[in-house]
């Protein structure tokens, strides 16, 4: 009976522990898409929500979502290209004054 009471323990264990590693890997997921959007936009100024969906290999409503968080938080600058509702994205360029004024602090 002992043996069952351990490979039950064991088993409600790894459950546990798994469920937890699911659940921070959906969590990552999107950083790690936040962070190939940013790469790409750093080397390809001026390019639009299409170009970049391929490029990372989302669809476009995905990533217009994180694009527009990305910008909400100052990393990147949406432009209007006069084309329609077409927008495009370059980097955000945010100071340390603007950092301090915003009351956030600066990592150097």
């Amino acid at each position: 009976m002992q043996s069952d009471y351990g490979a039950l323990s064991s088993a409600v264990c790894l459950c546990v522990c798994a469920s937890g590693l699911f659940g921070e890997d959906i969590a990552q997921r999107g950083y790690r898409l936040d962070r190939r959007i940013l790469v790409y936009v750093a080397r390809n100024p001026g390019s639009v929500n299409h170009a970049i969906a391929v490029q990372v290999g989302r669809a476009e409503r995905v990533v217009a979502a994180r694009l527009k968080r990305l910008c909400e938080a100052d990393l990147l600058v949406e432009e209007q290209t006069g084309v329609g509702h077409l927008s495009a994205y370059r980097l955000g360029s945010v100071t340390a004054e603007e950092d301090a004024s915003q009351g956030r602090s600066s990592a150097t």
